[in-house]
């Protein structure tokens, strides 16, 4: 892929042929070029000499079923977006195509405005990593002098980007913000090396940048998600560790982002690790991520008060979360606490976590 083009040509792969009409006029109107094909065989010769940017895969067609194109797809144009088109009864299906590579999928019958922003969503991400790797390439063909400052670019822009979608969103505006910064406050109040604390601040100011790959309306959801939508869900921090690989080189920082859902008790995810196998990072930004969650309104529900968070986490303690980090917390909110003897960063850094009294992760789940 030498360059994005700015008018994406999509392909509609679809046996039916009302269905690939309506489908190629819906995208044309949106403003996308648009091709199709009537099956498997057909749309992977058109994509040989078309490279469209993305493919609307029907799953099952006659001859070649859609995840058969899909996989061809995948290994003959790793650069093609996949949206795989199911119908309810196979959901399952379509979570397996994701697996294999697939970016999303769109459920039959369709409708219009979520195809749409299906499709956008997609190429969005199409165009993220795009970009990372072009940000991976040059990277190698800088000098040894340069390597910091271009590294602190990379980072920077993916930060940006972490706070563009945020800011996108009413209910999550500022989050990461707010977790990098609740963060930092408790990983100086247990002392810890300065370097695992810059390390901490950058894993929480994009730990939630997997969302990208979430469906706005699982995550604006005002009622309670369904099995497949939590599972989608939880993928995300997987995704941003998916993300952020070719730019963010320190395993350390991945671990935080990959597991900051974890729970004490071990019945967090992704790996349902407990207790000790839970990175420290990942243990301190669980506890930011929560409290921030708790005391922000989301779509389904109101926000809760810093006392009445500050009391969650005191009864989650030793099961949500780790004993060690949920005292240090809750030390940092207590009015009583006493800053004499501390430097001037740690205060500065306590009186930010004290100004930050609004939004993160819901304690038991959920779409925050």
């Amino acid at each position: 892929m030498a360059e994005m083009n700015t008018h994406p040509l999509v392909m509609v792969v679809n046996d039916e042929k009302d269905i690939r009409r309506l489908l190629c006029r819906l995208l044309e109107l949106e403003g996308y070029r648009v091709t199709s094909a009537d099956d498997g065989d057909s749309a992977l010769a058109l994509l040989e000499a078309q490279k469209p940017d993305l493919v609307i895969l029907d799953i099952k067609m006659p001859g070649k079923s859609g995840t058969e194109v899909l996989t061809e797809i995948k290994a003959r144009f790793p650069d093609t977006a996949v949206i795989m088109a199911t119908a309810v009864a196979d959901t399952q299906t379509a979570i397996d195509c994701m697996r294999q590579g697939s970016d999303d999928y769109i459920i039959k019958p369709f409708k219009l405005q979520e195809v749409v922003l299906t499709v956008e969503q997609a190429l969005e991400r199409r165009v993220l990593k795009w970009e990372i790797r072009e940000f991976q390439r040059h990277l190698g063909q800088k000098v040894e002098k340069q390597a910091e400052e271009i590294y602190s670019l990379q980072i920077n822009a993916i930060t940006a980007i972490a706070h563009a979608l945020e800011a996108k969103d009413k209910y999550t505006s500022g989050h990461s913000q707010r977790v990098a910064a609740i963060s930092t406050a408790i990983a100086e109040e247990l002392n810890m090396p300065q370097d695992i604390i810059e390390k901490i601040r950058l894993a929480g100011s994009v730990h939630d940048i997997g969302k990208i790959g979430v469906s706005e309306t699982i995550l604006n959801k005002p009622g309670k998600l369904t099995e497949l939508e939590y599972w989608h869900m939880t993928c995300h921090s997987e995704v941003g560790v998916h993300i952020l690989a070719p730019v963010v080189q320190d395993r350390e920082v991945l671990k935080m982002i990959r597991h900051h859902h974890e729970h004490w008790d071990g019945r967090g995810y992704p790996h349902r690790l407990r207790g000790e196998q839970i990175p420290p990072g990942a243990r301190i930004l669980q506890v930011a991520d929560a409290y921030d969650a708790m005391t922000s309104e989301r779509p389904y529900r109101g926000a809760m008060s810093a006392e009445a968070a500050c009391a969650e986490i005191e009864r989650r303690k030793g099961t949500q979360f780790a004993p060690n980090i949920a005292d240090a917390f809750l030390r940092m909110k207590r009015p009583e606490y006493s800053v004499g003897g501390v430097n001037r960063r740690r205060t500065h850094q306590r009186a930010t976590v004290l100004a930050a009294d609004r939004s993160v992760v819901e304690i038991g789940g959920g779409n925050s």
